[in-house]
């Protein structure tokens, strides 16, 4: 049952595309880690989970345990990667449940040890390298050795994150990670993924690619290179439909603080969202587009409404449908063109997407809503 118009409307078939574009790029060897952390950048983890599994991600990776745990109740054999920080007294929690964990000290490694041998199993662990991104990881083999060394630990994996200034320092990062890659492995060391590229790096670096390539943003479709040009769409779609038209007389302001006042006889159309749905109250020369006409945002964005001028729109109605976040073709602002507006992330504005807005599935004609 539909319980609100305004909808965030997720295109798997898109996930699917984007997905089998990079693995056209990839060596065979090379895994792909499918990174839906912050509820798959605002598209819904568990709903787009399957899409993923099916058009060859190996790895589903998270930022927290909480994010993996949801993961692990709705798939509970598909491997699940926490790739941030899990404190030490939870990570019984992640040999308990399967789950994989990021590691960069010699006391994670003890009590990961403790914990596999209490359950009789055995953890896997990947091992972060600090190459200069300084936010989690070990900057030496020292540091690193003694997780390589508890029983009932697989140290499946070593990875390393760039901080994408530019191909020298890139390059200077990964040379730092390989040396300690190095002198792991010379002292006895195995490890089935090396890796250090991004949704960036993957395409824009591919000869950074190693056993293994972390993509977010590149899934999602709304990532731009420089260079090696690959097809990718846009998977989601936001928009609403009009609750109520008003006429407004010249001169009279609308919404809070009145910061517009209409220069001719308006028609107003209110809009049920705000920025409590994820759409940013600053974003410069805002609109919607109805009817196919770009339709300006009057007034200051309210927490659950907006108003939009529709003088222009012919025949306009109250139900009809405003498109918020469209994909740039059919007029609407894109997620990519709303981030250069505010000079900020595009993952940024994904992840503000709430689910108050109900999120409907598609699979091309098809509508589903999980």
């Amino acid at each position: 049952m539909d319980v609100r118009d305004t909808v965030v409307e997720v295109d798997l078939w898109a996930i699917a595309h984007n997905l089998r574009e990079l693995r056209k790029r990839l060596e065979p060897k090379t895994a792909v880690m499918a990174v839906i952390k912050a509820d798959a950048y605002g598209h819904g983890a568990i709903a787009v989970a399957p899409t993923l599994m099916e058009n060859g991600a190996d790895y589903l990776g998270v930022a927290t345990l909480s994010e993996a745990l949801e993961l692990r109740d709705a798939y509970p054999d598909y491997p699940v990667i926490i790739i941030g920080h899990t404190p030490d007294r939870l990570l019984h929690i992640c040999v308990e449940r399967d789950i994989t964990m990021t590691v960069f000290r010699a006391e994670q490694g003890r009590i990961i040890s403790e914990a596999a041998e209490t359950l009789g199993k055995a953890a896997k662990i990947h091992l972060k390298v600090d190459s200069g991104l300084h936010r989690l990881g070990a900057v030496t083999a020292d540091e690193l050795w003694p997780l390589c060394t508890h029983k009932n630990v697989l140290t499946e994996g070593i990875f390393t994150h760039l901080a994408l200034l530019s191909d020298e320092e890139d390059t200077k990062q990964v040379n730092f990670f390989l040396d300690i890659v190095n002198e792991l492995e010379r002292r006895g060391a195995h490890f089935r993924y090396k890796h250090v590229s991004d949704s960036y790096a993957a395409v824009q670096s591919p000869w950074f690619g190693m056993d293994m390539v972390r993509v977010g943003a590149l899934l999602y479709g709304t990532i731009v290179y420089e260079r090696n040009f690959i097809d990718l769409r846009q998977a989601i779609r936001f928009y609403t439909r009009i609750s109520c038209l008003h006429t407004i007389p010249k001169g009279e302001g609308v919404g809070y603080d009145r910061g517009w006042r209409a220069e001719r006889e308006s028609r107003v159309a209110t809009l049920p969202f705000g920025y409590s749905d994820g759409f940013p109250r600053n974003v410069p020369n805002a609109y919607v587009v109805i009817k196919g006409v770009k339709c300006p945002i009057r007034g200051l964005i309210c927490m659950d409404q907006c108003m939009a001028d529709v003088t222009d729109v012919p025949d306009v109605h109250e139900g009809d449908l405003a498109l918020i976040y469209g994909d740039g073709s059919d007029g609407a602002l894109s997620i990519r063109e709303t981030a250069a507006r505010l000079s900020t992330n595009k993952n940024e504005l994904l992840s503000l997407l709430s689910l108050r807005a109900p999120h409907v599935y598609k699979r091309g004609d098809d509508e589903q809503q999980p």
